[in-house]
């Protein structure tokens, strides 16, 4: 499974693509009003340098005609832009259009298996089935996305899933055992899921007896004279 970051902090980014284990970055309208009064074309750009995979950005329009539009131009400020389109039924209509001009689509806010089938259908280069979102009002968005996963699955189509509003640890862990493709998380959460305090613990033990046994200002590895 893959790791996308779900911001636009660019700092965040740089920190993640560091760690080579980020591949893309996914984006929405909320996330970037985090950034301040920033110009949001040249902020994509700046995220679009930086990662090496797929960064999804949303359209604002509510029509198809409009997304479409939208859609075309954002698509050529980066090579490796894929546009966010919403799972309704405007969405189905621009995706269909502009899979078939070879833009790549993040199919999102999908809540849903027959969204998910649509936008599959529609040529979605990935669905984006929101868990967090889901778990909010009771239902059980892991089990959304083990459906999405296994259609997809069954039917051998190339449309990929991104587990999206992930809130902890555990959401990722239970993505990478259903299968999802992706998942995308914030930062937060990144830095969460390498934490244990047993391995801090047994960090700190392992030094405390090497000082112990052979001295505080004894180097490990000397150097020849």
């Amino acid at each position: 499974m893959e790791l996308f970051l779900d911001t636009a902090n660019i700092e965040h980014i740089r920190h993640g693509v560091k760690l080579g284990v980020i591949s893309g970055v996914t984006t929405n309208p909320t996330i970037l009003s985090r950034e301040g009064q920033v110009d949001y074309q040249d902020l994509v750009k700046k995220i679009c340098s930086i990662v090496p995979g797929p960064v999804s950005t949303e359209v604002l329009s509510r029509d198809a005609p409009g997304m479409v539009a939208e859609a075309r131009e954002i698509a050529k400020w980066a090579e490796n832009i894929v546009v966010k389109i919403p799972a309704n039924l405007e969405g189905v209509e621009a995706t269909s259009v502009l899979s078939k001009e070879n833009i790549r689509v993040n199919f999102t806010l999908c809540f849903s298996l027959n969204q998910a089938l649509l936008g599959a259908a529609a040529g979605a280069a990935f669905v984006s089935p929101f868990v967090g979102r889901l778990d909010d009002i009771g239902e059980d968005g892991m089990e959304l996305v083990a459906d999405i996963v296994e259609y997809l699955d069954y039917y051998q189509l190339p449309t990929q899933v991104i587990a999206a509003s992930i809130r902890h640890p555990q959401h990722c862990l239970t993505a990478a055992k259903i299968g999802a493709h992706i998942a995308t998380v914030p930062y937060k959460v990144l830095l969460q899921m390498i934490q244990h305090p047993l391995t801090d613990i047994g960090v700190e033990r392992f030094l405390d007896d090497w000082k112990r046994v052979m001295g505080e200002k004894t180097e490990r590895f000397p150097t020849k004279p």
